[in-house]
């Protein structure tokens, strides 16, 4: 038996997780987006010697769900790409997003 239909009825149920799916897709878009455009930014403020953006908050930005889109950006316009502190931590970030989605979509 599913664990919230033990508490919750099957109805009840659908509409939770048809939120929670909705949401974290949302969530994944919004910060993918949010992360293609502040490593596009750190570049080019890195060109221009301006104010850069801190490494915490583009880590941040990635844990939260943006790092496949991070780590392709990064990829394609060379940025960071010789930063241990950001191609480690980049595809583990990317594995628990994997784990989470799994969790979310399949599980039941």
């Amino acid at each position: 038996m599913p664990i919230l239909e033990k508490y919750f009825a099957p109805a009840l149920c659908a509409s939770i997780m048809y939120v929670l799916r909705a949401s974290f897709a949302a969530l994944f878009i919004v910060t993918s987006l949010i992360a293609i455009i502040l490593t596009i930014y750190d570049k080019s403020a890195s060109w221009k010697r301006g104010r850069r953006i801190p490494e915490r908050t583009l880590l941040l930005v990635a844990f939260l769900g943006g790092a496949l889109a991070m780590y392709v950006t990064m990829q394609i316009i060379r940025h960071k790409t010789q930063h241990p502190n950001f191609m480690i931590p980049l595809p583990l970030f990317m594995v628990l997003h994997v784990v989470a989605a799994w969790a979310v979509f399949l599980w039941q």
